[in-house]
């Protein structure tokens, strides 16, 4: 198992943090996003990662990682990101994080032996953080609805009651080569400027509908996501109270 950390994007809705370097540089705790998703993954068994680059990518601290460029990052979206680690998702199995999320070792172990081919994690327990981000939780909730077997139902439109919310997508996914396959069968039959615009939720939505199946895993402790000023205070009061710890996940690992 391989793990590709997505951080070709700006962050841009974090105004001045990310001027003058990228958004997986932004520190949390004194330390930058990007070594909370290595420690993550590291902590979980997942020691061969690869950093997908694109803004700033001069200022990413990528030791140890293999370096796919994004040349393209500006004009894409977070599946141009994907594309450009295409060499390890068609060649063995990975788990895929985006580079403003912090979350535990735990939950990557329990994507790693998800079955089927294509997993996703998510929160069950999502009302609360976003109440914490959010004056009204639905300002920035998507619809998430699971199967009476556990897998994904539906994802990724604007919900009308809070009913239709039963989790929320992380950012965090594990893909094995022939869920690949079946990701660049779709994406092969868009138009360019199509994939070029598309995000991740409507991609998974896309697959859905190409009936597909997607398994999920809840989270196991607290995580967070980083896409403003908001967010990086009440990531900072997780770290404070102890429930996000990355010293301990790389204990875990030694």
């Amino acid at each position: 198992m391989k793990g590709i950390i997505l951080a070709a994007g700006r962050g841009s809705r974090l105004g001045g943090l990310t001027a003058e370097r990228p958004k997986c540089m932004v520190p949390l705790a004194g330390r930058p996003l990007l070594d909370w998703q290595r420690a993550a993954l590291t902590a979980a068994g997942i020691s061969d990662l690869a950093v997908v680059v694109g803004y700033r990518r001069e200022l990413v601290d990528a030791a140890d990682l293999t370096i796919f460029h994004a040349a393209r990052w500006a004009e894409t979206n977070m599946v141009g990101s994907l594309l450009a680690a295409e060499k390890w998702l068609s060649a063995g199995p990975c788990v895929v994080s985006y580079a403003d999320i912090v979350y535990s070792a735990a939950t990557v172990r329990r994507l790693a032996v998800a079955p089927g081919g294509l997993a996703i994690a998510y929160d069950p327990d999502w009302a609360t953080l976003w109440r914490r981000r959010f004056a009204d939780p639905r300002d920035d909730a998507e619809t998430f609805r699971l199967a009476a077997d556990g897998a994904l139902a539906d994802i990724g439109t604007r919900p009308a009651t809070m009913e239709e919310v039963q989790g929320q997508y992380m950012g965090l996914l594990r893909f094995t080569p022939p869920a690949w396959s079946e990701v660049r069968a779709v994406l092969d039959s868009l138009p360019p400027a199509e994939v070029d615009a598309l995000d991740m939720t409507s991609l998974l939505r896309m697959l859905l509908r190409a009936g597909r199946r997607i398994e999920t895993v809840a989270c196991e402790g607290a995580w967070g996501e980083v896409d403003s000023g908001t967010d990086l205070a009440v990531c900072e009061d997780l770290v404070a109270r102890g429930d996000l710890r990355l010293d301990e996940q790389r204990k875990a690992h030694s």
